[in-house]
């Protein structure tokens, strides 16, 4: 599950994903683009989509400037109890 939030731009993170008008296909979702980088330049926040080698979309905000955002769940986290190996050998005899 998806949340569609509105939040000030400072708080926008690396990986939220920022609409970006409307898109030739017909799916809606391909207008929305992930946020690879947030930066900050002359007081205002920078939120940068794709890569800055290639073609990419900026968005300028002042930090406290309401912006809508589409923002992924984190992933389950993983246990961190590390594996146990079996105490017994197989092929020794017993």
């Amino acid at each position: 599950m998806t949340n569609r939030i509105t939040i000030a731009a400072a708080e926008v993170r690396v990986g939220d994903h920022i609409y970006n008008g409307p898109n030739s296909s017909n799916h809606p979702t391909h207008a929305w683009e992930t946020i690879t980088q947030v930066n900050s330049a002359d007081g205002l926040i920078v939120l940068i989509t794709g890569s800055l080698d290639a073609p990419h979309g900026e968005f300028w905000f002042e930090p406290d400037e309401a912006v809508v955002v589409i923002r992924y769940p984190p992933p389950p986290e993983l246990p961190t109890e590390p594996h146990h190996k079996p105490h017994h050998k197989y092929g020794h005899g017993h």
